[in-house]
C-alpha cells in the first residue's frame, strides 16, 4: 500500500478504509487487490472474493480518521458492490487519466442518504476476461464481452433474461414471473441486462432484497437498482435470507456451448 503512495486509515470488521493522493493510483491498487484475492487458494472449498470501491474528492482528516461527503458516497458504494467487483463514481472517472476512463462503464444512478441528487455509479473493468487472470495496468486493454444469460427460478418455474431483454416479477398474473406471495407487490421489480451486467430495479411498496452468494451483507432496494452477482436470492417485500414464498433464486449461465 505504501509503495503505491497510499495508507490504511482504519479497519472495519473484515474491511479496510484506505487513502490515496491520486485517482489513477487508487484505480490500479483496486485492480491489484482483486487479482491478489483471486490468486489465493480456496480453503475448505470456499474461494476468497472481495469487493472494492473508491471515490475521488475532498475529505476531512481528524484523529487519524477521514470524514465527509466523499467518504459517505464510498460507504454507499460498498452496499451496492458485488464480490469480485470494483465500483466508482462519475466524479472519480472524471479525475482519471484518459486511458483509464475507457476502462469504466456507467451502470446506474444511486441515491446517497444526506446528499441532494443522485450519484452515477460506474463499474471498473479491472480484467480483460473474467476467466483469465492477467497483468493489471494496461489502460488500453479492451474488455471482452460477456456472453451470459440470467436464469430466475421460483416454485419450480424458470424464466431467462438474455442480453438486451428484461422480465417483470410480481404478484399480478401479467408478470413474466408470477410470485404468489402476499409480501410481493402486483408489479414488484424489473430485471434486465445493461452494459454486460444484469440489474434488478425495485418498483414496489415494500422493497426488494438481494442476497448474493458469498456476501454476508444483504442489499435492500427501495425504488433503487443494483447489479446482481453470479448467483443468489431475491426477496420480494421481505429479506431474501428468510425462507418463504417471496424468494426467487437466480444464477448466471454461459450461453457458450
Amino acid at each position: 500500500m505504501k509503495d503505491a503512495g497510499g495508507s490504511v486509515v482504519k479497519s472495519l470488521g473484515d474491511g479496510l478504509v484506505c487513502h490515496f493522493g491520486e485517482a489513477d493510483v487508487a484505480f490500479r491498487v483496486a485492480g491489484e487487490m482483486q487479482l491478489a484475492a483471486g490468486n489465493v487458494e480456496p480453503v475448505g472449498g470456499r474461494k476468497l472474493a472481495i469487493k472494492v470501491v473508491f471515490t475521488w474528492g475532498p475529505v476531512v482528516t481528524e484523529g487519524g480518521d477521514v470524514f465527509g461527503d466523499t467518504v459517505n458516497v464510498c460507504a454507499r458504494l460498498v452496499g451496492l458492490a458485488n464480490a469480485e467487483q470494483v465500483l466508482t463514481t462519475q466524479e472519480t472517472v472524471d479525475a482519471l487519466s484518459p486511458g483509464l476512463r475507457h476502462r469504466c462503464r456507467h451502470l446506474f444512478p444511486a441515491t446517497v442518504r444526506g446528499r441532494v441528487g443522485e450519484v452515477d455509479v460506474y463499474d471498473v473493468i479491472w480484467r480483460a476476461d473474467p476467466d483469465v487472470t492477467e497483468a493489471f495496468g494496461h489502460a488500453d486493454a479492451a474488455a471482452a464481452p460477456r456472453d451470459w444469460i440470467l436464469k430466475l427460478t421460483y416454485a419450480g418455474d424458470s424464466v431467462v433474461v438474455g442480453p438486451q431483454s428484461s422480465v417483470k416479477v410480481g404478484r399480478d398474473k401479467t408478470n413474466d414471473m408470477v410470485v404468489n406471495s402476499s409480501k410481493a407487490s402486483r408489479v414488484h421489480a424489473r430485471i434486465f441486462e445493461r452494459g454486460g451486467h444484469f440489474i434488478v430495479a425495485d418498483q414496489s411498496s415494500n422493497g426488494t432484497y438481494v442476497a448474493i452468494d458469498g456476501n454476508t451483507r444483504e442489499v435492500t432496494l427501495r425504488r433503487e437498482e443494483t447489479v446482481l452477482g453470479e448467483r443468489g436470492y431475491i426477496g420480494l417485500g421481505a429479506p431474501a435470507t428468510v425462507n418463504g414464498d417471496h424468494v426467487l433464486r437466480y444464477r448466471l449461465e454461459s450461453r457458450k456451448p
